[in-house]
């Protein structure tokens, strides 16, 4: 051999092992993921329902954030926003179930990152990210282990030697499943829950929480497991981990909602003392009071690993030698649930909520089939129909108003609006500005009802992500003007709203009939517009008429128009089935008719939204 040849080879030899060596000092990652468990849940966050012990030991090795809180309060979009780094009304994934597709070429997925600085990347767990256009796994080194020959228990145990590995340990055994069902052999006593203000005390609702209680602390011995695998595999000091729930729950009003039983999660890092360097606070053992966002997330991970930041991220690192400033504000965000819609923003500081409700005729408690097979949640909607709920125990079963603002310092349950208190206007309005700006920043989505969105987008040939950002196709800022007029419930917007309801874009038509809903009796003298909206081309314009038109009681024409698009072809029949289960006794001749002529009592999870109808009337 040559000495030219004997020199290229030690000094590949030495190259290797100089990347070995700069990998090993890269932390290892491991992110433990609980599902449906907010803070309440937690023992060392307060819970009184549960005792969290391997949680809490956690906390005593680390450092315990005090304001976390999720971006979507449900699953699917919550993961959308994980992986992707971005707030899922910025591209369209925002609905729950929807796998809208995205411009993979243009969004990168943090793990497809996390490997090309050289990590061993593993979920075999969950992914579930409300996404099109790519499978879900496809970014992980190990993902869903299938057919596998031989199966880890955890993925790092999958990795090379020697190779730094970020692993995510999603443990299942708290969602809300585990709540469904009859509570009986319960550990905790149901005597001894504590309960959120808004539920009645009902012996069923105490035995479901008591359940549910159970499943958290099975939980926290999956967490025990998890760590006392990653000490026997001798890497517990090489390993920052990161602890926390993928939204809030389980019990009804919390989960799918943006108060803060259904987004304030616990977040627990414990960083070994080889990297002190990366604390967040001066010693474990700390609460830190920095605001973390869900969408900080995946930037932080990367920030962490050394890997490349693409622009596309949206959050801020909050830990490590990358961290970035600390937001002011955190921005939530709720739409279809299943096979219920909804429109809520919230934006949030550590102390005040400003929820904004687009959908505010539609009450926060419509019957969700999945949501009701919890005990507690038929428990509670019989009590109110009983008419033995009060203010606070009822309002979930109420249309809502357009805008809530609550002090979560002393009302965590966000029972009492304050949002007409003089001494927090101008609280109100720092968040109200801020709620605008970011929803202008992020190119919101929402702004549009979910399928006239979507029918835009296919008749363009793009993604929503796309369309959203062409101020052609989607102009959002006139869009935002108009709901907010329309929102504002003030006849004085009568003559706007009429005027219009001729535009040629669908999506101001939609948010004047809106207005002109909200107006009510005060919309009297718009019959006539009214009337001929019955006909627009916008199927979501003529419900939202026909709805306007029978409140006003001029039924004949609207429930004629209703009539056909419940028996002809419906651009939107989600929402149309929506709509005739929000206008109640009117149109119950249409939906037994609709029933009796084979119209499906199945949906989904359970019972559809007609069939619920049929059956609360014994049809």
């Amino acid at each position: 051999m040559s000495l030219r040849n004997r020199i290229t080879i030690g000094l590949l030899f030495l190259g290797s092992i100089l990347g070995v060596a700069k990998a090993a000092q890269k932390p290892n990652i491991l992110w433990i993921t609980s599902e449906d468990n907010g803070v309440s849940w937690i023992s060392c966050y307060g819970g009184k329902n549960t005792k969290t012990p391997a949680i809490d030991q956690l906390a005593k090795e680390g450092f315990r954030y005090l304001y976390c809180f999720d971006n979507a309060a449900v699953c699917a979009p919550t993961r959308s926003c994980w992986i992707t780094g971005m707030y899922g009304i910025s591209n369209g994934t925002q609905p729950m179930r929807s796998r809208n597709e995205i411009p993979h070429d243009k969004i990168p997925y943090y793990p497809d990152l996390l490997k090309k600085a050289g990590y061993h990347t593993s979920n075999p767990g969950k992914t579930d990210y409300n996404i099109g256009g790519r499978d879900d796994y496809a970014a992980w080194d190990l993902g869903k282990q299938g057919g596998r020959k031989k199966r880890v228990a955890y993925g790092w145990q999958a990795r090379k030697k020697g190779q730094p590995f970020f692993c995510v340990y999603n443990t299942t055994t708290s969602h809300e499943s585990k709540a469904h069902g009859a509570a009986n052999q319960l550990k905790n006593d149901p005597e001894k829950m504590s309960l959120f203000s808004y539920h009645p005390d009902l012996p069923v609702i105490r035995k479901n929480y008591a359940k549910y209680a159970d499943a958290v602390e099975r939980m926290d011995g999956d967490v025990a497991k998890c760590i006392a695998a990653l000490k026997k595999d001798g890497l517990y000091e090489d390993t920052i981990i990161i602890y926390n729930s993928d939204h809030g729950g389980v019990m009804a009003r919390s989960k799918r909602f943006l108060y803060s039983s259904g987004v304030h999660c616990p977040l627990i890092v414990r960083i070994p003392e080889k990297y002190k360097d990366l604390y967040p606070a001066d010693k474990p053992g700390s609460t830190v009071e920095r605001l973390v966002s869900f969408v900080d997330m995946p930037k932080t991970w990367l920030s962490l690993a050394g890997a490349e930041i693409p622009s596309s991220f949206q959050g801020q690192v909050f830990f490590g030698k990358g961290a970035e400033a600390e937001p002011k504000h955190h921005l939530g965000f709720r739409e279809r649930a299943d096979e219920r819609l909804d429109h809520v923003r919230l934006m949030r500081d550590k102390r005040f909520a400003y929820h904004k409700n687009y959908m505010p005729y539609a009450p926060a408690g419509q019957h969700l089939a999945y949501l009701w097979k919890a005990p507690a949640t038929p428990a509670w909607e019989k009590h109110h129909r009983e008419g033995k709920t009060d203010e606070v125990t009822g309002r979930f079963f109420r249309p809502r108003v357009s805008e809530e603002l609550y002090d979560n310092e002393s009302d965590f349950d966000n029972v009492k609006n304050l949002i007409n208190e003089p001494k927090h206007q101008a609280k109100i309005a720092e968040l109200k500005a801020a709620l605008r700006k970011k929803q202008l920043e992020l190119f919101d989505s929402g702004l549009l009802p979910e399928a006239m969105r979507m029918r835009r987008a296919s008749e363009n040939g793009i993604t929503i992500y796309e369309m959203v950002r062409n101020k052609t196709l989607y102009p959002l800022e006139a869009y935002l003007n108009a709901s907010d007029k329309a929102l504002a419930r003030d006849a004085k917007n009568l003559d706007d709203f009429v005027k219009a309801m001729s535009h040629q874009d669908e999506g101001i038509r939609w948010w004047a009939m809106v207005g002109l809903h909200l107006l009510e009796k005060d919309a009297i003298s718009a019959k006539v517009i009214l009337k001929s909206a019955l006909k627009d081309d916008c199927h979501e314009v003529r419900m939202m008429a026909a709805w306007s038109l029978v409140k006003l009681g001029d039924s004949d024409y609207a429930l004629a128009c209703l009539k056909d698009l419940l028996f002809n072809t419906t651009k939107n029949e989600m929402m149309l089935h929506n709509i005739l289960d929000w206008m109640g006794e009117p149109v119950f001749p249409l939906v037994k008719e609709h029933l009796a002529k084979g119209g499906s009592k199945k949906g989904k999870y359970g019972i559809s939204i007609l069939g619920r109808v049929g059956e609360l009337q014994g049809w």
